[in-house]
């Protein structure tokens, strides 16, 4: 898998290793799927890493696909 890792930004290597596991879940995946099966695909893939994570957070201003993942806020979005 690709590394998006950039040392200058806090919390590149959470970043760099979501950035790449959303890749891998898309390759497999393809286009044309709602959001909520991706996410529910990168959570099984973090899961499978060991990354600690929140979905669907509430938070002051309520966002949807919203993931908290080891300190580094997530925002899914898929295209059609």
């Amino acid at each position: 898998m690709k590394q998006f890792v950039n040392e200058s930004y806090k919390h590149s290597d959470i970043t760099g290793k979501v950035i790449g596991y959303a890749m891998k879940v898309h390759s497999s995946l393809g286009n044309g799927f709602q959001e909520v099966i991706y996410q529910k695909c990168l959570a099984i893939e973090m899961e499978m890493h060991g990354l600690k994570f929140s979905r669907e957070l509430e938070m002051e201003y309520f966002m949807k696909d919203l993931m908290w993942v080891q300190g580094v806020l997530t925002f899914l979005l898929s295209v059609q």
